[in-house]
């Protein structure tokens, strides 16, 4: 097998090549990030019938000052564009889980605020959330020392 990160050919330009260890982790990263969002939105949308980026956009909002934030902050918070926010903002909306209200600041922006249904919603879905967590990531982490590898994943993300 061919691997393009560790070609010991490339130049110093190209860094120092990728160790077992570091290929496999930076491998299996990918794979980390499309599997484990896929399998806990099963599970929300099996067992809630809804979806993980409605519990995430409902969870963010509920953690916000005064339970709002500007739909630009709820799409980034959320990993999403603006229109893609949008659109799951209309949709919460529509269930009477949130509601847009013009920005007090200019006028010109929107507030995705959470409602008091929208916050029940939230803790009843709850449980289903952290169960699947738990067990398609958490419980994998067993003997890990956690903290340590939360302010590691901290700094990729930042």
């Amino acid at each position: 097998m061919v691997t393009v990160t560790s070609n010991p050919t490339r130049g110093p330009e190209w860094g120092q090549p990728l160790n077992p260890d570091e290929e496999a982790i930076v491998r299996v990263l990918n794979r980390i990030m499309y599997a484990l969002p896929r399998a806990i939105d099963a599970d929300m949308a099996r067992e809630q019938r809804l979806p993980l980026i409605d519990y995430l956009a409902l969870m963010h909002l509920s953690e916000a000052p005064h339970s709002r934030l500007r739909m630009s902050e709820l799409a980034a918070v959320c990993g999403m564009s603006v229109s893609g926010m949008s659109r799951v903002v209309h949709r919460l909306e529509s269930q009477g889980l949130i509601q847009r209200i013009r920005c007090e600041e200019d006028g010109r922006g929107w507030n995705a605020v959470l409602t008091d249904a929208g916050l029940a919603r939230l803790q009843q879905a709850w449980p289903t959330s952290l169960a699947s967590v738990r067990r398609h990531f958490l419980d994998h982490l067993t003997g890990l020392d956690l903290g340590t590898l939360s302010q590691a994943l901290r700094k990729v993300a930042t």
